[in-house]
């Protein structure tokens, strides 16, 4: 593997959280964050994505583990809470309702090209599809005969295939049957390529806006690897595009997005972490419990959707997110 070592240059955002009680599922409240910088260049850089005034919002609570959010153009939000095996729905009366129940014990989520709900099912090994009249079909659950591990992450790029993730986080070791954790290509016709099986635990998947590039988070060994992208759908040149390792913070590289600018943003140790396209790490957005994993909402694509283990978050930014679905 090459390895190419990104230049990290730190800028803190520290969180100043407003002490509220214990929601049961309901609308929080706001928290202030101020950017504190080392100089006036990266306070620039920065302020381009977060103004100081933003503020984190927490809108639910109380559930077990959440991940996997995805907004639907419809106007709602839809995320995973993989013990409870549940996919809520956040929508615009600001209230949590059952989405599916059980869910498979879901995890990632994202849309199609048609904006049908793609997951990433721990319980039941697959990657799956919820149709127009609610019916949930499989659309992989086995490699080469063998069943997949428990799919965690998933995007769809241009052409319509979707990108997955296969760690173990969801199964036993006697479980396993591949002896590899993957990232594979399904194409719209049902086939399905392994990409990759070298990273010690594959999640957050993510292309860049011109789809030349594919991230990978590596949750394990704690850095997020990037590839080329062929223009046959597979990769190569593997290399290291950033490392998100903070030993005072709770927290690994788990859920993974990228904005129409190019920065990406993935969830690590103390919350949100934005990095340059070219590596180096911009900022971050403190959260006050481990974040797992992030999307983009409303109709701009400018609002930050944060799950973190027990509630959920979001914050106003300036630029839009890479959209997911048509």
């Amino acid at each position: 593997m090459t390895i190419k070592i990104a230049t990290i240059s730190f800028l803190l955002i520290v969180l100043s959280l407003a002490v509220s009680n214990p929601s049961q599922k309901l609308r929080g409240n706001l928290t202030k964050l101020t950017a504190q910088t080392e100089n006036q260049d990266k306070k620039n850089t920065m302020q381009r994505i977060l103004d100081d005034s933003a503020k984190l919002e927490k809108l639910a609570s109380d559930f077990q583990f959440i991940e996997g959010p995805i907004w639907h153009p419809d106007g709602f939000l839809l995320f995973s809470d993989i013990p409870a095996n549940i996919i809520y729905k956040f929508g615009s009366n600001q209230q949590v309702e059952v989405f599916r129940s059980p869910s498979g014990k879901a995890n990632g989520n994202t849309l199609d090209q048609e904006n049908r709900l793609l997951t990433a099912e721990h319980e039941n090994r697959r990657v799956s599809r919820t149709e127009k009249d609610g019916k949930v079909i499989t659309l992989a659950d086995r490699y080469e005969g063998k069943r997949l591990n428990s799919p965690n992450d998933l995007v769809v790029k241009s052409d319509g295939s979707i990108y997955f993730t296969d760690p173990s986080y969801g199964v036993s070791k006697e479980q396993e049957e591949l002896g590899f954790y993957g990232v594979y290509r399904l194409t719209p016709d049902g086939k399905l390529t392994l990409l990759v099986k070298d990273l010690v635990l594959p999640n957050g998947i993510a292309f860049s806006p011109d789809e030349q590039k594919l991230y990978v988070n590596n949750s394990e060994a704690g850095y997020i690897a990037v590839f080329d992208v062929k223009p046959d759908g597979t990769v190569t040149n593997q290399q290291l595009f950033a490392e998100l390792k903070d030993a005072s913070q709770g927290g690994v590289p788990d859920g993974l997005k990228v904005d129409v600018e190019g920065n990406v943003y993935s969830t690590g140790p103390g919350g949100v972490w934005i990095f340059s396209p070219d590596g180096k790490l911009l900022g971050k957005i403190s959260v006050p419990e481990t974040a797992t994993n992030l999307a983009w909402g409303e109709s701009d694509r400018k609002t930050l959707y944060i799950t973190g283990s027990t509630s959920l978050y979001r914050i106003r930014l300036k630029i839009a997110g890479v959209r997911a679905g048509k």
